[in-house]
């Protein structure tokens, strides 16, 4: 059974950047499709940005793109989302997801099957 585990979370300032990680233990992670989502306070968990398991494709949300990208390292079992030019509405918990059935990529969580514990990401001057 696949576990996934997020890092590199916390403050940072409006228009600054954060790398956030997630690495994988258990399962075959080269061949997961693989998503970031987050959750603010009082709102529903919303899709960030997914990758395929050849990572030669790539989704995000609107309200991301161009600013955020997301990247995988099958050699470290990890998928990274770079976040630059942050708002104050980035603030949110963001959790790493994979979808262990297929290696697509998915804007709906419930295609996937295994999410991790969620860091903090908050950004405020």
């Amino acid at each position: 059974q696949v576990q996934l585990v997020e890092s590199g979370g916390g403050l940072v300032q409006p228009g600054g950047s954060l790398l956030i990680s997630c690495t994988a233990s258990g399962g075959t992670f080269s061949r997961y499709g693989l998503g970031w989502f987050r959750q603010a306070p009082g709102k529903d968990r919303e899709f960030v940005a997914a990758v395929n398991w050849r990572a030669d494709s790539t989704a995000y949300a609107e309200s991301v793109k161009g600013r955020f990208t997301i990247s995988k390292d099958n050699a470290k079992n990890t998928v990274y989302l770079q976040m630059n030019a942050l708002r104050s509405d980035d603030t949110a918990v963001y959790y790493c997801a994979a979808r262990t059935a297929s290696g697509g990529w998915y804007r709906s969580s419930s295609d996937y099957d295994a999410w991790g514990q969620g860091t903090q990401v908050t950004v405020s001057s």
